[in-house]
């Protein structure tokens, strides 16, 4: 075994043993998805979102790519794609970080001081500049609306499809189609 493989190996185990929800995409070890949770005394407290990991070949000497597969609303995350744009993944990356310090350490730092010079979300940036309020707001009600410990599994496209149908429209009855019971 290579030592990359066995670094891999041993920096997810480590993740896997930090109390952190870790589910594989496939066979191997290198896509996965990590639930996180916001930080505390942060705007994100008490939203979860799905984290989609994919560690290269070269990982531990590569950084791993990271994004948010549930919405968020930050200045440096795009919001379509759920990509980071965080320096010490995108950058300055190096073998002494591991896994672990990308959930406890850059995710929270990350969340806890937005950069709006540097965005991926130009409209978060945007308003967080001109309007803290407002943005403080909308951060809360995409928390509200997309990260929910329940909704860390589905799909965010599924969750607010559904959430556009009244309930009339959804209100289905299975005597519609079969017909009353028989006596």
């Amino acid at each position: 075994m290579s030592s990359p493989s066995k670094r891999r190996e041993m920096d997810l185990m480590k993740l896997m043993m930090s109390d952190y929800k870790v589910e594989m995409i496939n066979d191997g070890m290198q896509e996965f998805y990590v639930d996180f949770h916001g930080p505390n005394e942060s705007l994100y407290q008490g939203g979860v979102w799905r984290i989609r990991v994919e560690l290269p070949d070269a990982y531990p000497y590569k950084s791993p790519s990271i994004g948010f597969v549930n919405k968020i609303y930050h200045p440096n995350v795009d919001e379509m794609s759920g990509s980071v744009c965080l320096d010490v993944i995108n950058q300055t990356w190096s073998p002494m970080f591991d896994l672990v310090n990308v959930f406890e350490v850059f995710l929270p730092q990350l969340l806890l001081y937005p950069n709006p010079s540097d965005p991926l979300n130009g409209e978060a940036a945007a308003l967080m500049m001109r309007d803290r309020p407002a943005y403080e707001q909308r951060v809360k009600e995409y928390c509200e609306k997309y990260a929910k410990a329940e909704d860390v599994g589905a799909p965010s496209e599924e969750k607010s499809s559904d959430e556009e149908l009244s309930d009339d429209e959804y209100d289905s009855s299975d005597e519609a189609v079969v017909g009353k019971p028989d006596p």
